[in-house]
C-alpha cells in the first residue's frame, strides 16, 4: 500500500547520511516522548498507589519486606502494560510537539529555504516512531507474558490469599463441568470442588466432590490436571476403576490404578489451566500472541470471537501506530502551525476519531456482528487511504 511504501522510503532514502538536524530532531522527539511517558506513568502510579496505600502498607508488614519493594513488584509489570496501552498516542503527541517546536523557532522555514522537503525533515521522527512501535510489539510478546501471574492480581489480593468466587466452566475436551466454592491463586487451589462427569460411571456416578483441588502442570508421564484431595463422593474412591473417555484415554485417575495417589485422592486430567479457569480475561490480555493461538487450538477451551479479534489486533497494532502518526503529523505540517496548544487540540481530535472507530470495529467483531479479521483490519482499510492522501503535503 502507498502509505507503507512511503514509510519504507523514509527508512531507506539517503539512509547513510545522518545529519545534525536528524540528531537534533531525534533528541527532541525522544526527550518529548520520555517526558510525556514518565509524566503519565507517574500520574497513574501516584493516584493508584494512594488509593490502595492501606493494602500496600499491610502487605509490607505481612511479608516483612517493607512497602517500597511491594510497590516496585506491583507496578513494574503494570508500567510495561501501560507502555503498550499508550505507546501509539504518546508517539503521536511527541512527534507533533517536536515538529511544532521546530516551526515555532523558524527552524522549519530555514530548512525548507535550503531546499529540504518536509518529508526529509521529519524522516527521523517517522523512523523513531517505527522503532517504538516495534519495541511495543516485542514488549507485548516477550516481556508482559512473563508477568502474567502478577497482572492477574489486583491491589486487594496481591498475595493471592483472598478467596474468589469460581464461575463454573466446562472442559470442552472431556465435557467435565468444573465448579466449586472459591479459588485461591497463591496455592492454585479450588475450595470444595465439584466435578460433574459427562455421564454416569459404574461405581462413581456423575459427580466427584472433594475438600480441595490443586492444579498440577504436566510432569513426566503425568498430564496436567486437578488433584482432588479428601474426596467425599464417591465414598469408595480407593476401590474405583480409572475412567476412560470415548477415545480410550484416561481422564480420571484413581488410586487403584495409580499408586502415587493416596487412598482419598483422585486426579482429573485437564488442559484447562488454573489461570484460564479463574481469570480468562486477565490471562488473555497478558498472554503472548502465540499463547492465544495455542489456546484456540486447545480443545479444552472454548474462546469466543473476542479472542480471535485480539489475535488479529496484535498483528495490526504496529501498522495502526504508524497510520495514526501519518494522520496527525501532516495536520501540523500542512498549516505551518506554531501554536503548541493548537497542535495538542488537533492531536486530540485525531486520536478520538481514530480510537473511536477502532474500538467500535473491535466491539462489532467481538459480538459476532462482523468477522474477527474484518474487525481488526477495518480501521487500516478506512484510514490508510486518508493517511496516504495527507502525506502528499509532506513531499512539498
Amino acid at each position: 500500500m502507498a502509505i507503507f511504501r512511503f514509510v519504507i522510503a523514509s527508512f531507506v532514502e539517503n539512509a547513510p547520511a545522518v545529519c545534525i538536524i536528524d540528531r537534533y530532531l531525534l533528541v527532541q522527539f525522544i526527550k518529548s516522548f520520555l517526558i510525556f511517558f514518565i509524566s503519565f506513568t507517574g500520574l497513574y502510579v501516584v493516584i493508584d498507589s494512594f488509593n490502595n496505600l492501606d493494602e500496600f502498607l499491610r502487605y509490607g508488614e505481612q511479608t516483612g519486606r517493607g512497602t517500597l519493594p511491594i510497590l516496585f513488584d506491583y507496578y513494574t509489570p503494570r508500567i510495561f502494560t501501560f507502555f503498550n496501552m499508550t505507546g501509539g498516542i504518546l508517539t503521536l503527541i511527541a512527534a507533533m510537539f517536536t515538529v511544532t517546536w521546530l516551526q515555532r523557532h523558524n527552524e522549519m522555514t530555514a530548512l525548507m529555504a535550503a531546499g529540504i522537503t518536509k518529508e526529509r525533515i521529519v524522516r527521523p521522527v517517522i523512523i523513531a516512531v517505527g522503532v517504538i512501535a516495534l519495541l511495543g510489539a516485542l514488549n507485548r510478546e516477550f516481556v508482559v507474558p512473563e508477568y502474567s501471574d502478577a497482572l492477574s492480581r489486583n491491589a486487594q489480593d496481591w498475595l493471592g490469599e483472598s478467596a474468589k468466587q469460581l464461575q463454573p466452566k466446562y472442559d470442552n475436551l472431556t465435557d467435565v463441568l468444573i465448579s466449586g466454592n472459591h479459588t485461591f491463586a497463591n496455592e492454585m487451589r479450588i475450595e470444595a470442588p465439584k466435578f460433574r462427569l459427562p455421564r454416569s460411571q459404574p461405581g462413581v456416578g456423575t459427580k466427584i466432590n472433594a475438600a480441595n483441588a490443586f492444579f498440577k502442570a504436566a510432569e513426566g508421564d503425568r498430564p496436567s490436571g486437578y488433584l482432588l484431595d479428601q474426596v467425599s463422593e464417591p465414598e469408595n474412591v480407593a476401590e474405583a476403576e480409572s475412567l476412560l473417555d470415548a477415545d480410550g484415554n484416561v481422564y480420571v485417575m484413581m488410586p487403584k490404578d495409580h499408586p502415587w495417589l493416596a487412598p482419598h485422592q483422585c486426579f482429573i486430567v485437564s488442559d484447562l489451566s488454573f489461570e484460564q479457569l479463574t481469570a480468562s480475561r486477565e490471562w488473555r490480555n497478558s498472554a503472548s500472541t502465540w499463547a492465544l493461538i495455542s489456546a484456540l487450538r486447545n480443545r479444552s477451551l472454548d474462546f469466543g470471537a473476542d479472542v480471535r479479534v485480539e489475535i488479529h489486533s496484535r498483528l495490526t497494532q504496529p501498522f495502526l501506530d504508524m497510520t495514526l502518526l501519518l494522520l496527525g503529523l501532516p495536520l501540523v505540517l500542512k498549516n505551518d502551525n506554531r501554536n503548541v496548544f493548537v497542535a495538542i487540540g488537533l492531536c486530540g481530535a485525531v486520536v478520538v476519531l481514530f480510537f473511536g472507530v477502532t474500538m467500535a470495529s473491535r466491539g462489532l467483531g467481538s459480538n459476532y456482528m462482523i468477522s474477527p479479521a474484518l474487525a481488526a483490519w477495518f480501521p487500516l482499510m478506512l484510514f490508510v487511504p486518508f493517511a496516504t492522501y495527507m502525506t502528499e503535503s509532506m513531499r512539498s
